[in-house]
């Protein structure tokens, strides 16, 4: 039941777009089409998956016990561009189309927040306590990365709408984004209240 309350958490009322703001970057710049929202979602949700699983390791074997806490970042971030690499070099060599389409955006997953924050979020949520500790961060990396996909799919969708509307000049381009992006996480908002009731 623990786990599927991180999980759930991650997904909706902790959502890492539309709750905590991070990732911003990809969300507004491969958003317009739902292929290459999907592709990029996926692609977050592999690393969000694999840095975790590298890094919690690194941090519980080697950083806490000899007291290299303040070099968590520094290292966090090495490990989250090795993979992203490895990422990029998968994509490019078995699916050069999604490789194209998502182009500047593949290698901007390095500096992605979003990818950061859920490793030291699984720090700062306590979720470092042996085999528990590590499941609770894996949980929370997927949950955090579905909660990615859900937020660039239904946005996708929100931008092929407005695509076929009539905006004012004013509105067209960025703001109407921003609008919608705006609109899309008050929503996200809803579900705290339902996520609380069911685990109280």
């Amino acid at each position: 039941m623990k786990m599927f309350a991180i999980l759930l958490t991650a997904i909706l009322t902790e959502n890492f777009i539309l709750s905590k703001f991070l990732g911003i970057c990809p969300f507004l710049g491969v958003s317009k089409k739902l292929n290459t929202a999907v592709g990029m979602s996926v692609a977050v949700i592999f690393v969000m998956a694999l840095s975790t699983a590298v890094t919690y390791p690194i941090n519980v074997c080697i950083l806490v016990p000899k007291n290299l806490e303040y070099l968590q970042t520094i290292v966090f971030i090495l490990v989250i561009a090795a993979l992203v690499q490895l990422v990029e070099i998968i994509l490019k060599k078995f699916i050069p189309a999604l490789y194209q389409a998502l182009g500047i955006y593949l290698p901007l997953i390095t500096t992605n927040c979003a990818v950061l924050g859920v490793v030291l979020l699984n720090i700062d949520n306590g979720y470092t306590n042996g085999m528990t500790g590590f499941a609770q961060s894996m949980v929370n990396a997927v949950g955090a990365g579905i909660g990615f996909l859900v937020a660039m799919v239904m946005f996708a969708g929100v931008r092929e709408r407005l695509e076929s509307c009539d905006i004012p000049k004013n509105l067209k381009g960025l703001p109407s984004t921003l609008i919608a992006a705006a609109l899309v996480s008050l929503s996200f908002q809803g579900f705290t209240g339902v996520v609380e009731g069911i685990f109280g």
